[in-house]
């Protein structure tokens, strides 16, 4: 996938995740996708940090939407190559300190299969 094609799609990625789109985020990813995130670790310890398919993402990113509904993502930088793209932004929530976020997505066929947060 060309690196123009990565960054749009991160960019259609941010803007889903900033509607609390469930159906358009989930139609960026593979059926089988991974994602490991430190804030699913601290909410979910039995899975280790990690859920996989598409019904996990769904149900985790309805928990957060729904406990968070001023959750919203403020994008910084996008670097992308042929297979990833980083995504470097800023977490906001009303009454939370901002968090500076990485995320990697991992990309084959134009469909998310894997995604890796970072923050400390």
């Amino acid at each position: 996938m060309a690196g123009t094609a990565l960054l749009q799609l991160a960019r259609t990625w941010i803007a889903a995740f900033n509607a609390h789109d469930l159906d358009a985020l989930l139609a960026l990813y593979h059926g089988n996708a991974r994602h490991f995130s430190p804030k699913l670790l601290a909410r979910r310890p039995e899975t280790h940090g990690l859920v996989q398919g598409k019904e996990a993402l769904r149900d985790w990113w309805a928990d957060a939407f729904q406990r968070l509904p001023s959750l919203h993502y403020e994008l910084i930088n996008l670097i992308a190559d042929g297979e990833a793209v980083f995504m470097e932004y800023v977490r906001h929530v009303d009454g939370e300190d901002d968090l500076r976020v990485g995320e990697v997505l991992e990309v084959r066929h134009g469909l998310i299969t894997a995604s890796r947060v970072y923050h400390g």
